[in-house]
């Protein structure tokens, strides 16, 4: 019996290139990120990130925020801790 197995994957080239990059910054393999990715998985008994439905309140407030309703600017760290209240 094998001690490897093969995955193929599709994906489009552009984002394999750019990811590629960036695991070439961090001194990562393909192959190593998933073994990674893998272990992850294994360890957890799920994804090692949230991937999650948003709910209607969420969607709402991610649309009024994008279209600017309610969001609120500052200048300065001092003025958000301010209108905090902190």
């Amino acid at each position: 019996m094998s001690k490897t197995a093969t995955i193929r994957a599709q994906i489009e080239p552009r984002l394999k290139t750019e990811v590629e990059d960036i695991l070439a910054e961090l001194g990562l393999s393909v192959t190593e990120t998933i073994h990674l990715l893998y272990r992850q998985i294994k360890l957890r008994r799920g994804l090692p990130f949230a991937v999650e439905i948003p709910n209607a309140v969420t969607i709402r407030t991610l649309r009024a925020g994008r279209r600017g309703r309610g969001v609120k600017y500052f200048s300065s760290k001092r003025e958000l801790f301010a209108d905090l209240g902190l």
